[in-house]
């Protein structure tokens, strides 16, 4: 089962395995080295404690295995999604599940009226991940085709109408999202 849990400052090595190089290929950054990754781990429960809470840096995590990251930045004018997932969890439903459970926190909780997304000109399986979870193609921007996913929009994935984003977890009604603390994974 995929959950996502906010991150704490014990999944530094885990951060370090997923910001690899062949993880990072189109993302226009750096591999993440062992200084980085003690960094941006204390630095994301930082910023989780700011109120009002501006990004959702959440921990993607299968089987109690932490897999990937999905990000929500509400720090712009429209909020923006963003998911990285280590190379040995590729083309498995990971990211597309994680993409779907934060647009229930952007639709649900957090009330958004819409967010959007964007990949790399040269990583098509991102742009596959966006249009299962619910994003529109919008354009294309400096060598990256930009996405746009509004609440209530209906998923249509090859014809078939999928109805709204649907809701994280058996019984969960759409728009209902449960976080869990980086403790105990939900």
């Amino acid at each position: 089962m995929i959950e996502l849990r906010e991150l704490g400052t014990g999944d530094a090595e885990a951060l370090l395995r997923i910001y690899s190089a062949e993880s990072t290929r189109y993302l226009g950054r750096a591999p993440m080295n062992a200084d980085e990754a003690r960094y941006r781990s204390r630095d994301i429960v930082v910023a989780a404690a700011r109120w009002p809470r501006t990004r959702y840096v959440l921990g993607l995590v299968v089987d109690g295995d932490l897999l990937g990251v999905v990000k929500l930045h509400c720090d712009r004018p429209v909020a923006a999604v963003s998911y990285i997932l280590r190379a040995d969890a590729w083309g498995r439903g990971y990211a597309t599940e994680g993409v779907r459970k934060i647009l229930d926190l952007a639709f649900g909780r957090l009330g958004l009226p819409m967010v959007r997304a964007k990949h790399h000109v040269d990583n098509p399986a991102s742009g596959r991940v966006l249009l299962k979870a619910g994003f529109t193609p919008t354009g294309e921007h400096n060598g990256f085709i930009t996405y746009a996913a509004q609440a209530d929009q209906p998923v249509i994935i090859c014809g078939r109408d999928l109805g709204a984003p649907r809701a994280c977890g058996p019984g969960a009604r759409a728009g209902s999202y449960a976080l869990a603390p980086p403790e105990r994974v939900m």
